[in-house]
């Protein structure tokens, strides 16, 4: 009688509640909304529009464009400034970043570097171009500074050696769209590549030490190789965001730099050849550029990973 009503006392454990799967998915739906109507279908239009002429109907007209020579040049000018500015601005942003890890800069300093970091990589189009403006232009506060620092020379003639514009600088020429890269460009390697110095093990660098190697042996078999998939991803990074870039060079040259993304915009406006459809023809020809960037700084990062956690 005891071992039945001991049984009947025994409570039947409560099944777990499991939450719908469907539940999980909530949180990023608006991420995919919004990925849908702002990526998928404007590219979406993108590669149709590429492929259409202005009746609707199929070509591979457009597609000629590509051959233009102006249209090269223009490829050939974002390439020169993307390359350019994605080498500089990686190295300065490389050294600033290994200051702040591996240099073990005081704490206050890595912390305002982190956040200045974090305000200019974001910090581009029509702003930046007036703070340049302001900055370095014609009446700029440091031009006007720089050209009232004058001497006598001989004869009793003022010399002003820090005039800028008669020095041969203009900021509004590839040379100045390149300094303005580099403000946006350098802080974007300091954010990408810290994580990976960070990554360094401390016993790597003591076996080196250990089998007697110094301090450029250690970088030269040891800490680069295993940087470098990392530091040329970035650097694959910086040269996607330069040539991308269309607000910056826009207000700062006012259109007279033709970049690639430039002339897309005149040509889906219709002020060159008056056919928006070759517009779509050369923003497809820059995804091509871009997707291979991405895809290889994808793959890079994907084998950084790998020696970082191994």
């Amino acid at each position: 009688m005891t071992i039945i009503e001991n049984t009947r006392e025994r409570k039947v454990p409560d099944k777990p509640i499991r939450a719908n799967p469907l539940i999980k998915w909530i949180g990023v739906l608006p991420f995919f909304l919004f990925v849908f109507a702002f990526v998928v279908m404007p590219s979406t239009n993108l590669f149709a529009g590429a492929f259409m002429d202005q009746k609707g109907n199929f070509t591979l007209s457009n597609i000629a464009v590509l051959t233009n020579p102006y249209v090269l040049k223009s490829f050939s000018i974002s390439l020169q400034v993307s390359i350019i500015t994605s080498i500089a601005g990686g190295i300065f942003g490389f050294f600033v970043a290994y200051a702040i890890t591996i240099g073990k800069a005081p704490q206050w300093m890595r912390n305002i570097i982190m956040t200045f970091s974090g305000l200019a990589a974001n910090f581009g189009g029509v702003p930046l171009a007036f703070a340049f403006i302001a900055t370095l232009g014609h009446t700029g506060f440091i031009t006007v500074f720089l050209k009232n620092i004058c001497f006598t020379g001989t004869g009793g003639a003022n010399v002003c050696p820090f005039n800028l514009y008669e020095t041969g600088f203009n900021l509004y020429s590839i040379t100045g769209l390149t300094l303005t890269y580099i403000y946006f460009e350098f802080p974007l390697m300091v954010l990408t590549i810290t994580p990976a110095l960070e990554g360094l093990r401390r016993e790597w660098r003591e076996a080196s030490d250990n089998l007697g190697g110094n301090s450029i042996q250690y970088w030269m078999y040891v800490g680069f190789p295993i940087l470098f998939p990392s530091f040329l991803g970035a650097m694959m990074l910086l040269f996607a965001s330069a040539f991308g870039a269309f607000a910056t060079a826009q207000a700062l040259t006012g259109g007279s730099i033709y970049l690639v993304t430039i002339l897309i915009g005149q040509q889906i406006r219709g002020d060159v050849l008056n056919n928006p459809n070759e517009g779509y023809a050369l923003a497809l020809g820059m995804v091509v550029v871009m997707a291979i960037c991405i895809a290889g700084y994808s793959i890079l990062q994907h084998r950084t990973t790998k020696w970082l956690k191994s």
